[in-house]
């Protein structure tokens, strides 16, 4: 028998705010589980496949990848996990985004000499930026 509340594939992507590709490949990922399907083969998801669509996409924003929040799906589901174990993992992105941070801030100081030793004149045979690109 067919769930009323059940979603094809456009609307779960249209709740989800991405394209029915992205569910695809959510699903050969192992992110979303696979859903039922009609006689004619129209995929059909139920109602709480929006949540966990949701799930992934908010993880997402705060860096995680995506092998990282199949593993947070993972925990999420096995029993005797705890909040800890969530805490440990959100602590790990947090010391990452602090490196991450702490790699852009020497990445724009180094642009920043080499835009600043750069008169914006001249032929490109004798920009410093270029120059110093080739010896470093």
């Amino acid at each position: 028998m067919k769930n009323p509340n059940a979603l094809t594939i456009g609307k779960l992507a249209r709740h989800g705010g991405v394209n029915i590709m992205t569910i695809r490949y959510y699903e050969r990922r192992g992110l979303l589980p696979a859903p039922t399907r009609t006689a004619s083969g129209y995929r059909l998801y139920a109602d709480d496949a929006v949540r966990r669509l949701q799930f992934i996409r908010q993880s997402q924003l705060l860096g995680f990848s995506l092998t990282e929040i199949q593993d947070l799906l993972s925990l999420r589901m096995q029993p005797g996990t705890t909040c800890a174990d969530i805490r440990s993992r959100a602590k790990e992105k947090i010391g990452a985004v602090e490196k991450k941070i702490e790699d852009l801030e020497r990445i724009k100081n180094a642009l920043t000499g080499l835009a600043s030793a750069c008169r914006g004149k001249g032929p490109t045979a004798e920009c410093p930026i270029l120059e110093a690109l080739e010896t470093k």
